[in-house]
């Protein structure tokens, strides 16, 4: 097994194991350096102390001076060099003769040593010196005489001991002391270990690494924008999509979202707690579809969580399931109205009444060539002009009278909307006009459409003769989902409305009685000429 494929468990046991054997090797260094610097102090104090005390003894002072001194003063000196165990002790006269010596073939000789000559001189002082036996701390003190003059020279010598000396003086410490502290670093070690792993839920740091990169594969692969944030506001996930529809450069992770995208959200989503669904917020240039949610872990908030399509996208999807779909109702009503004609026309020239074949077919192009020229001149929108012509021919499939007020006109949009933005919201309010004239019994059938265009406003007026709302349903109408019919996927029209009219700042009015029929008035404001312009 490679070491890149050993459990981190066991990484992390063998890193801390060394790094604890390390740490003991150091402080093991560093413990016997001073044990070595203890073991100086001690015999430099033990040597001094001998030499002080031998220097002062009357004997010694009485025969230094003398020419067989040697043979009182070395049993005296051997008797201190046993009691105060140290290696040796030296007296001297001034002469630099040896008196006394351990070995007794050296008494009489004469002291060369080199670091000797101070102690002549009335110093007191310790040297280090390396001789035949190893190197050796010396203390050196002279001898005074009752007159204070100098006779002679003590030097206390003691030979340092190996470093191995001073381990074995440790012996029963030491050993112990290292096992102990390996012991507990092993097992410290293993309970980091296993506390750490439980903390990454198992994984090893490769698992770890592999599902990072695929978590990022599936966030770039997804068509969607996606943005997280955490409680400090900074970013912590960002796909390519929500990259590229933001125009953002480079990567803003771990940036604060305030600064990366000033025009966002999310922030408050993660203030407040309240999640936002289907909604149109303008970011910066880019008008997008976003779903914010806040990220809670065991119901504590932990971060927000933005989800969103780009505007074209939306605008695309909804031109197909709007668009396409009222130009296929337009389709199928205008060639079933056109059939009719033809069956008229067809049974007018079989009764031979020519003359009013021809006025019918006059009649019918000029009713039709008039609206069709009216909306072109006074809608500058191809997209809801057809829509509008596609409503009337369906009116007049279902037995609706559908009227566009020949006072409309629209020739710019309001802030923040578009073409087909308006198609949402006047596609459905006739669209609901229609469900609700289908249940009334008594003719007539009509439903009234304006758009006036007021200069700092543009006001959308639908209304019809139909049941009429409730209270009841008046209060929950723009409610996601919330209908009064029993077929399925109804329920979204209204709120498509109510979303439009927020995205574009707008106001609605809803005036209706049961039985009394039903106007809603929705009123957004305009841009200036000027800021359209510019």
């Amino acid at each position: 097994m490679s070491f890149r494929r050993l459990p981190v468990r066991w990484k992390i046991t063998l890193l801390t194991f060394g790094i604890v054997l390390f740490s003991l090797l150091l402080a093991g260094i560093i413990y016997l350096g001073n044990l070595v610097k203890l073991k100086e102090k001690e015999l430099e104090q033990r040597s001094m102390i001998t030499a002080r005390t031998v220097s002062q003894m009357s004997e010694i002072k009485e025969w230094v001076a003398e020419p067989e001194g040697s043979k009182k003063i070395n049993p005296i000196v051997e008797k201190i060099r046993l009691i105060n165990d140290v290696d040796y002790i030296v007296v001297m006269n001034m002469q630099k003769e040896r008196l006394s010596h351990p070995i007794p073939s050296r008494i009489g000789t004469r002291m060369e040593a080199g670091d000797e000559g101070a102690a002549f001189a009335e110093h007191i002082y310790v040297s280090r010196a390396k001789g035949e036996q190893g190197n050796s701390i010396r203390a050196f003190v002279p001898i005074m005489n009752e007159e204070l003059e100098q006779v002679g020279v003590v030097m206390v010598g003691n030979i340092m001991p190996s470093l191995i000396d001073i381990v074995n003086e440790h012996n029963k410490e030491i050993p112990t002391t290292l096992l102990l502290s390996l012991l507990f670093g092993l097992w410290g070690s293993w309970l980091l270990a296993r506390h750490i792993k439980r903390q990454m839920f198992d994984l090893e740091p490769y698992e770890i690494a592999r599902m990072l990169k695929e978590r990022t594969a599936a966030f770039d692969a997804i068509h969607e924008g996606v943005i997280a944030i955490d409680n400090n506001e900074r970013i912590t996930i960002i796909n390519d999509a929500a990259k590229r529809m933001l125009n953002i450069k480079g990567d803003p992770r771990g940036k604060s979202i305030r600064k990366a995208i000033p025009d966002t959200r999310l922030p408050e989503v993660l203030e407040t707690g309240q999640a936002f669904y289907n909604r149109e917020f303008q970011i910066g240039t880019a008008l997008i579809m976003s779903t914010q949610v806040p990220i809670k872990l065991n119901d504590i908030p932990i971060g927000a969580l933005a989800i969103f399509q780009d505007r074209t996208e939306v605008t695309r999807m909804a031109e197909e399931l709007t668009g396409v779909r009222a130009f296929v109702d337009a389709l199928r009503v205008q060639n079933h109205e056109h059939m009719n004609k033809l069956h008229t026309i067809a049974g007018l020239i079989q009764l031979n009444q020519y003359d009013k074949a021809l006025d019918y077919v006059f009649q019918v192009t000029e009713e039709k060539g008039e609206l069709t020229r009216f909306l072109s001149k006074r809608i500058h929108a191809p997209g809801l002009s057809g829509l509008l012509l596609g409503k009337v021919s369906r009116g007049t499939e279902l037995g609706i009278q559908v009227v566009i007020d020949r006072s409309s006109e629209l020739y710019r949009f309001p802030r923040n909307l578009d073409q087909h933005d308006l198609v949402v919201v006047i596609g459905n309010l006739i669209e609901n006009a229609f469900d609700a004239l289908q249940e009334k019994d008594e003719e007539p059938k009509k439903v009234f459409v304006s758009l006036l265009d007021e200069g700092e406003s543009l006001r959308i007026y639908v209304e019809d003769n139909g049941i009429g709302i409730d209270d009841d349903t008046r209060q929950k109408m723009f409610e996601r989902g919330f209908t009064t019919k029993t077929q399925p996927g109804r329920g979204i029209g209204l709120y498509l409305i109510q979303q439009v009219v927020e995205k574009g700042n707008g106001k609605l009015l809803v005036d209706s009685r049961p039985g009394e029929g039903t106007s809603i008035t929705i009123t957004f404001p305009m841009e200036s000429e000027e800021a359209q312009s510019s």
